[in-house]
């Protein structure tokens, strides 16, 4: 008997990796994870995240431990789609990755403009580590080595540009049906959000679907265009394997 198919997500923070986990869970088939790895990333690196302790509370903080339960434990709600939204700068130097090797993997990536931007409302400060491109090369030069083809990417400005399109397309390369469903979903928070939703989270709160894509990358000056600029050219690489 076969079992359920697990997917992993794999983007930086504020690449619409919410919203997206929004639209799988609103398929009748696919119980979701948000950000499992999350306390464990805090733990090791003692960096001062909003809600940190509640964070740590909230999750284990062994990377073991939760690599485990993603790989071995059963489905929440015996569903057949258990889709893991993962951020790519909590897979430290140090955290094991033959894990992944038992999931099917996906990359979502978003121009480092428009993450920066977006994530410097949230905090006050960013670096390239913050917003994970690099890492999130890295594991997809893992992924295709292993396969020996380039796994899935989609760009969020696709994602927002044509949704049915771009979906279907991704559900395609994972090897499952794609659904209308995963078009609109209720607003509100989620009891599968993280605790630091409150933090983060309030534009998806908000929506029923996925907005229009904004119109031009921000402008962007100083630091903030130094991290987007050092971004650049490793997302234009993931980028030329997008699906379209």
């Amino acid at each position: 008997m076969s079992g359920p198919i697990r997917i992993a997500m794999w983007s930086g923070p504020r690449n619409i990796s919410t919203a997206m986990m929004r639209a799988w869970e609103n398929r009748p088939d696919t119980a979701v994870v948000d950000e499992p790895f999350y306390a464990a990333y805090l733990a090791e690196t003692g960096l001062d995240h909003p809600g940190r302790e509640d964070v740590l509370a909230s999750q284990p903080t062994d990377w073991r431990t939760v690599a485990a339960a993603l790989v071995d434990e059963p489905v929440p709600g015996g569903r057949a789609i258990f889709y893991q939204k993962h951020m790519t700068h909590h897979m430290l130097p140090g955290v094991g990755l033959d894990w992944t090797d038992r999931v099917r993997n996906a990359f979502l990536i978003r121009d480092p403009a428009e993450v920066v931007a977006s994530y410097v409302q949230r905090r006050g400060s960013v670096d390239l580590a913050d917003i994970g491109v690099e890492r999130q090369a890295e594991l997809f030069d893992r992924e295709a080595d292993r396969l020996g083809r380039a796994p899935p990417v989609v760009d969020a400005r696709d994602v927002l540009g044509a949704p049915a399109t771009t979906l279907a397309r991704l559900c395609d390369a994972l090897g499952v049906p794609f659904t209308e469903a995963m078009l609109r979903w209720p607003p509100g928070r989620r009891a599968t959000d993280g605790v630091w939703a409150p933090h983060w989270y309030a534009s998806v709160e908000a929506s029923t679907g996925f907005g229009a894509p904004p119109p031009q990358a921000p402008a962007l000056s100083g630091d903030l265009l130094r991290v987007a600029e050092a971004a650049r050219p490793t997302y234009e690489r993931l980028h030329r394997w997008r699906l379209v």
